[in-house]
């Protein structure tokens, strides 16, 4: 009989979460069967299998942007979670059980199941104290002490620790009190065969001689008001003309997004598409001659990785970046980095990039290989599975 493993996860559905799938797949290749627990998308079923992975989907519920709101949304998805978990269970035994962040809510439905011998695996994704600290100016320290107090609790339920990078790893140990052989980093490495430069499509630059790219969530802590700052600076101060401006994504800030660029009056230049289907996403990404990785300084973005910005390196895509720790440990010499959180800089180092052609080719040429040599998934799955290896080993 095949091992049973089931994935929560809140914060995207699958298989649009890239991360979450490309785990699924390892799995199955790797003989589990795997089940999944998440919100639906835009027209998804509420159930479905694709290629072998059974896919149980709720009906998202996100009442708006306040603290209040957010306890509200949690409250629903765990309830929503526990439901279909248990839906989920129907079909069989849970080995393990793999819960996603954000939010750390999941533990106590890990706990119910270890009544069946049924190990956890949280998959750390986000930190959602300094989450909560980069969303709001004024947090008030209640609600930060309970999310310390749930990621503490998440930390301690679960069985290991999977680590997106090298600075979450540290706190799963030093915050959480994980052993370091609890505590596994695996990132979420693109994969080069599907991720990888094709022909450009001029029409996509707009009679300009350039086309910037952003790609990922826009919410207050991922800093596309700064891309569109920075683009006002480009065009206003600077007298260029010759840079279209394409944002892809969305996210609780897309509106706030799409006014700020009306009222800078960059219609001409900044253009919003929404969520991508893949194949606009790869002409766009193969007729760029940059990639935008504007996430400001702070508690949050400075110990994380930025999946954005190892899509753009293969697609061989030089990045412009504020100088953040894993921002750095990522891409290395493939981009460019202005002083955190100076738009003026940004915007002065995005100019002086697209202007340099033979330094955007070396860029390109360094990412590119960098996540063929040591980012892409394929590196990363190693890890992944040798995890459900060692729990699995005696079930």
């Amino acid at each position: 009989m095949q091992t049973r493993i089931l994935i929560i996860v809140q914060n995207l559905p699958v298989p649009f979460d890239r991360r979450v799938w490309l785990e699924c797949q390892a799995l199955t290749s790797a003989g589990y069967r795997v089940a999944v627990v998440c919100p639906k998308g835009n027209g998804d079923p509420g159930y479905e299998v694709i290629d072998g992975v059974e896919i149980h989907r709720y009906r998202p519920y996100a009442p708006g942007g306040s603290k209040l709101s957010f306890v509200a949304e949690y409250a629903y998805s765990f309830l929503a979670t526990a439901w279909h978990t248990l839906k989920a269970r129907r079909n069989g035994r849970f080995a393990v059980i793999q819960a996603c962040n954000p939010p750390d809510i999941f533990w106590p439905i890990a706990l119910a199941f270890r009544l069946e011998r049924t190990k956890f695996v949280f998959d750390h994704h986000d930190l959602c104290p300094e989450l909560f600290l980069s969303r709001f100016e004024h947090p008030p320290a209640l609600p930060f002490k309970g999310l310390l107090w749930l990621e503490r609790r998440t930390f301690r339920t679960a069985r290991h620790v999977i680590s997106t990078n090298e600075s979450y790893r540290q706190i799963a140990i030093e915050r959480g009190g994980k052993s370091p052989g609890d505590v596994t980093v695996v990132r979420t490495g693109p994969n080069p065969d599907r991720l990888k430069r094709g022909p450009a499509d001029e029409e996509l630059k707009r009679g300009r001689k350039h086309l910037v790219a952003y790609i990922g969530v826009m919410g207050p802590q991922d800093g596309v008001d700064i891309a569109v700052r920075a683009a006002g600076i480009i065009v206003r101060e600077f007298g260029r003309d010759d840079i279209a401006f394409t944002l892809i994504g969305s996210g609780d800030s897309y509106d706030e997004l799409v006014a700020l660029r009306d009222e800078l009056n960059l219609q001409g230049h900044v253009e919003f598409t929404g969520r991508a289907p893949d194949e606009l996403v790869i002409k766009i990404m193969s007729t760029a001659s940059a990639g935008l990785s504007p996430d400001p300084k702070n508690p949050l973005n400075d110990v994380s990785t930025m999946n954005k910005t190892m899509e753009y390196m293969a697609f061989e895509l030089p990045v412009v970046a504020f100088d953040l720790r894993e921002t750095r440990v990522s891409a290395q010499d493939a981009a460019v980095y202005a002083t955190p959180n100076d738009v003026h800089e940004y915007a002065k180092a995005l100019v002086g990039l697209l202007d340099d052609e033979a330094a955007r080719a070396q860029l390109g040429k360094l990412g590119r290989a960098r996540v063929e040599d040591d980012l892409a998934w394929s590196h990363q799955e190693r890890a992944y599975l040798g995890v459900y290896q060692r729990l699995t080993a005696k079930n």
